[in-house]
């Protein structure tokens, strides 16, 4: 399943039904979570189907539930379940959890699934709602299966389009690399490039310090604060869109170019807790471009393999290298290890080559291949 993401461009009238929409769904979502709250209680187990068919009850009470798509209402139900699945999940983990809450005045997703909506040409038609001006700036490829139709905290809407689509396999080449993330390099990788950390967190830090203390001069309520509530976000949407920018283009590199991509099991959630370096991994979005690679290494055809991260960055099997050149060899020698093919070790060390994150965003893929 793929996803496109596209800006919409609703009118002011066509914005009020959505802002209508995503309340009743907020009270919906906050209404059988109390069902579930009262039930517990009372000693009683709900199902999902048990609140499914609470929603048809619910609609007598509040008529105004039929302004809104019964597919979008029936999603609000499974995302509740969800949420108390995830839950259940990190509590059997060993988290300590509390209890699942009540969503405030923000609920910022209309889930169409299957049904309800429609695309044609330039304009997206949803159930209930009307047409929607949406900006195509790429084509989508396969069956649209459902839509998710989003307002961020910056005002700007969204749509996000899943897609059933078989994979396209890539043609083979028998090239075969080892990444070895960092701190001062994104990543350096067997072949001698090492990737720039482009930090955009760090480098926007205090445009976004001055939008924060910005909001919290304003009174609560006021109208303006509401504007620097919305440039605030508008900063940080800025800072994700540029590190997504980034990790798309970097991940779609190493997909084009190798069969097989070697890199390390981290477990981020845990190195994040050492505080000298969680700003610094955050920042980098480590699991975010694993996810990248994951996701597009299966609709390629191309092979990624996690290998065991102990001691990759303190065996030196390959005489006195770089140490995060030497790792990203040791990276590659497990991976290898792990497919059960041979390890031909490299007969002279390839001359390190410093990329600047620039020239990935700006062209879309390191130079000097």
């Amino acid at each position: 399943m793929l996803s496109y993401r596209f800006r919409l461009y609703p009118s002011k009238r066509t914005e009020e039904v959505l802002y209508q929409q995503l309340n009743l769904c907020r009270w919906l979502y906050n209404r059988l979570l109390e069902e579930l709250n009262k039930a517990k209680t009372e000693g009683q187990k709900l199902s999902q189907k048990d609140t499914q068919a609470l929603i048809v009850k619910l609609k007598k009470e509040k008529p105004e539930l039929e302004k809104v798509h019964s597919k979008v209402l029936q999603m609000v139900n499974y995302q509740l379940w969800s949420n108390v699945r995830a839950l259940s999940t990190l509590k059997k983990n060993g988290r300590k959890i509390g209890k699942l809450r009540f969503k405030g005045q923000w609920f910022k997703t209309l889930n169409y699934n299957q049904s309800g909506f429609k695309l044609d040409g330039k304009k997206l038609y949803l159930s209930k709602v009307g047409a929607i001006n949406v900006k195509l700036h790429r084509s989508i490829e396969g069956k649209i299966k459902g839509v998710f139709v989003k307002r961020e905290l910056s005002g700007k809407w969204f749509a996000a389009f899943q897609c059933e689509k078989r994979p396209v396999f890539l043609k083979r080449n028998s090239k075969v690399i080892g990444l070895d993330m960092g701190i001062k390099h994104f990543l350096s990788d067997s072949d001698g490039r090492q990737i720039e950390n482009p930090k955009f967190y760090g480098r926007s830090l205090e445009r976004l310090q001055k939008a924060h203390r910005a909001l919290s001069r304003k009174k609560k309520g006021s109208k303006n604060r509401a504007k620097a509530r919305v440039k605030l976000a508008r900063a940080c949407e800025k800072v994700v869109n540029q590190r997504d920018d980034f990790l798309h283009k970097l991940s779609k590199f190493y997909i084009n170019n190798y069969d097989m991509i070697a890199i390390e099991d981290l477990n981020t959630m845990c190195m994040v807790r050492n505080h000298s370096f969680a700003k610094s991994i955050l920042d980098a979005s480590w699991s975010k471009f694993f996810i990248m690679l994951s996701y597009k290494a299966e609709n390629a055809g191309r092979t990624l393999v996690k290998v065991n991260p102990r001691g990759t960055s303190r065996e030196y099997k390959h005489g006195e290298l770089d140490r995060d050149y030497n790792a990203s060899l040791n990276i590659l020698e497990r991976g290898l290890l792990g497919l059960g093919q041979p390890y031909v070790p490299v007969e002279t060390e390839p001359l390190l080559v410093e990329i600047p994150a620039s020239s990935i965003v700006e062209a879309g893929s390191p130079h000097h291949l």
